[in-house]
């Protein structure tokens, strides 16, 4: 006869031994290669949280993958011998991925240490029916006891100190020596929350009224008088008139990009890669355009769709590869493109903090080479006199100055033309990220007639 194994033990779903586990399941699933969305979205499937529990397992998935660089080393100097996380469903990889989070907790909650450590104690249980209990224990009790000597190691060392991988930060310094660490930080930061106010149905001042009315600290940025910076991050049901197409949710460095492109009432604009909707959104806000949104993927679009629903707009919205015109494009030229390209993303990785592990140096020239097919294949549908906005979330040169440079001396009928509103009007503009906002590259193309 076969043994019975034990039954697995109960989190109490209010406990911080629920919240490690579940968000120890979700780490080890990106440390597997899927990405934060996809893993978050199938720990919200696997069942009922409330919205303090969803918090606190976010707040903890985040955190550790934001740290990850930090907590791969400390865990490295407190085990023995390495785990072996190289199969998705080895349970090595949750109980690694549940050290990871622990450590995270231990270093951003000290006055809860021995909390912190009882608790994923008590998680530890639940993987391979209780059998790395004592190691859980003894790795986090030898982090406090070591708790000097190991944050000193961790300083003197690049990826623990700056929490991005090495190639990732040689590249950073390379390109901005001044400030490169000051960049780092910021992608090791939570991000902001900026809404966008719908000028269709209410000003910023009218809006923000409202934020405040509600008990919500926020206040304008910039000199459009829609982008509002809250003090607090919120859940959109608790933003006033979200749900009624007042606001949209988007950072403020994004908001840019409809206001660069300059679409004028009347015109035939493109958005070219336009999921989840917000650069489309804003250009109908500002100007009554015949527009069409594209994206490749039938979900991305779906929200598109509800986007333009809940904001009261309308526009053409199509599943399409923007790089093959053919399968979409009914001959008519467009006035404006807004190309807002696939990129590397290293400009909002304080958001995605997944990336920064799953990416590789390798996967950059893949995203350049995108990007030039796509500039390639849009300038072909753009009419004689039209621009095109070029625009990244990135902070890399490849993708961004060096790509269009490379585009302007193989085009003889573009011009980069100077930006509006930026210093000294350049004629691109590298957005850096800031407690504000993001990182994000533009550049504004015309062809010549």
């Amino acid at each position: 006869m076969k043994s019975k194994k034990p039954n697995q033990p109960t989190l109490a779903p209010d406990s911080l031994a629920f919240a490690l586990f579940k968000a120890a399941e979700v780490v080890a699933g990106v440390l597997a290669g899927v990405n934060l969305d996809a893993a978050l979205a199938s720990c919200w499937q696997a069942c009922d949280f409330s919205p303090g529990q969803r918090g606190a397992v976010q707040d903890l998935a985040y955190g550790t993958l934001r740290q990850y660089g930090r907590g791969d080393f400390l865990l490295a100097r407190l085990l023995r011998s390495p785990l072996d996380q190289s199969q998705k469903d080895n349970p090595a990889l949750l109980l690694r991925s549940l050290l990871l989070a622990a450590l995270y907790r231990l270093e951003t909650h000290p006055e809860s240490a021995h909390t912190t450590v009882d608790q994923a104690v008590s998680a530890s249980a639940r993987v391979a029916h209780g059998q790395f209990k004592a190691l859980t224990n003894a790795v986090l009790r030898n982090r406090l006891r070591r708790d000097t000597e190991l944050l000193a190691a961790a300083a003197s060392d690049p990826v623990a100190c700056h929490q991005h991988p090495r190639w990732w930060i040689d590249k950073i310094r390379t390109a901005y020596p001044g400030n490169w660490q000051a960049i780092l930080a910021i992608g090791n930061a939570r991000p902001p929350m900026t809404l966008r106010a719908n000028r269709k149905k209410i000003t910023g001042n009218a809006y923000l009224a409202l934020l405040h009315a509600a008990g919500i600290g926020a206040r304008l940025l910039g000199q459009d008088g829609q982008a509002i910076l809250l003090e607090h991050p919120q859940r959109v049901g608790n933003v006033p008139g979200f749900g009624e197409g007042l606001a949209t949710v988007q950072d403020w460095g994004a908001q840019h990009a409809a206001l660069l492109l300059d679409a004028q009432s009347g015109m035939r604009v493109l958005d070219a890669c336009a999921a989840p909707g917000g650069k489309t959104t804003h250009l109908l806000e500002l100007a009554d355009i015949d527009l069409l949104s594209l994206d490749m993927e039938p979900a991305r679009v779906e929200r598109i769709r509800e986007n333009l629903g809940r904001l009261g707009l309308q526009a053409q919205v199509k599943v399409a590869d923007c790089r093959k015109p053919n399968h979409w494009w009914d001959k008519r030229p467009f006035e404006r493109i807004l190309a807002d390209v696939p990129c590397s993303a290293s400009g909002v990785v304080r958001r995605h903090p997944d990336s920064k592990w799953l990416r590789r140096e390798s996967d950059i020239a893949g995203f350049v080479s995108k990007q030039a097919e796509i500039l390639e294949a849009l300038w072909h549908v753009l009419a004689p006199g039209g621009k095109m906005l070029y625009c990244t979330c990135s902070l890399f040169p490849e993708e961004n100055q060096l790509q269009i440079a490379g585009f302007i001396a193989n085009h003889a009928d573009a011009e980069c033309l100077p930006l509006a509103g930026t210093q000294e009007m350049a004629s691109n503009w590298q957005l850096l990220p800031q407690a504000e906002q993001d990182g994000f590259f533009y550049a504004l193309l015309q062809k010549s007639t």
